[in-house]
């Protein structure tokens, strides 16, 4: 039986403002990825989140960032391994409090935006990220892009790693996410959406933006919550899927 777990990044919310239908996501998803504060999200929303996840069966994630609210996590940053590793472990311990009081725990750690994709490359960053997660808890399991820096430091550092592919960004052809900034990084075309999904899972590959085949390793599925039409994506990627006779499942 093929299984494959679907993520999003939910909790994302600013100025107490969503940027997603979260209530939406969590009836359709397996796995929340929950801002813990340093992109977006604060201590009411964790807890809001956590709970949700909770009632829904949803695995808890955290979604760990750069400090940087006033750009949505997603600019690059140059900063300290021992700073990161120090800013990592707020995150956790934050959702962690939040998930507590909720009657939940974290089961996974998922980087957020500009740091996902450093850690892709940086050896020193994803070290920082991997180091801050094992003495924090090394069960908890690291999502990140397969063939990576994060992959290489969770493994040195006694961490699982689990291979993730974006069903609603554009690739690279070497594998790497198209930046948001250029054209036709992020789809939005739910079909075309829900054909790449099945693609990944039964075929493991997917076409970069250039039109080149992609082999991708997958344990789980991402949409972005803050995609436009988030949901009717998600819904019509878990029906593609289940057509296709694979059971949608948490990996954490």
């Amino acid at each position: 039986m093929v299984r494959v777990d679907l993520n999003s990044d939910l909790g994302e919310t600013v100025d107490g403002v969503p940027t997603a239908d979260d209530a939406a996501m969590f009836a359709v998803i397996t796995s929340a990825n929950i801002a813990c504060g340093f992109h977006a999200g604060d201590t009411a929303t964790m807890v809001a989140s956590c709970t949700r996840a909770r009632e829904t069966g949803v695995a808890l994630g955290a979604h760990v960032s750069y400090d940087d609210p006033a750009g949505f996590g997603r600019r690059d940053v140059d900063i300290d391994p021992e700073r990161l590793r120090t800013d990592v472990t707020t995150q956790l311990v934050a959702l962690d409090r939040a998930a507590r009081r909720a009657g939940t725990r974290i089961r996974y750690v998922k980087p957020h935006g500009a740091l996902y994709n450093r850690i892709v490359t940086d050896t020193e960053q994803a070290d920082a990220v991997a180091d801050a997660v094992r003495i924090f808890d090394p069960t908890l399991p690291m999502l990140g892009l397969p063939d990576s820096a994060i992959a290489v430091a969770s493994a040195a550092h006694g961490l699982a790693f689990r291979a993730e592919a974006f069903v609603d960004r554009a690739y690279l052809a070497d594998g790497s996410l198209v930046p948001r900034s250029a054209p036709g990084a992020v789809l939005i075309d739910a079909e075309r959406v829900a054909e790449r999904a099945v693609a990944l899972v039964h075929e493991g590959t997917v076409l970069a933006i250039d039109g080149t085949p992609i082999r991708v390793r997958v344990d789980s599925l991402c949409v972005h919550g803050d995609t436009p039409g988030a949901v009717d994506m998600a819904v019509a990627v878990r029906e593609a899927l289940t057509a296709a006779g694979v059971t949608l499942e948490a990996f954490a």
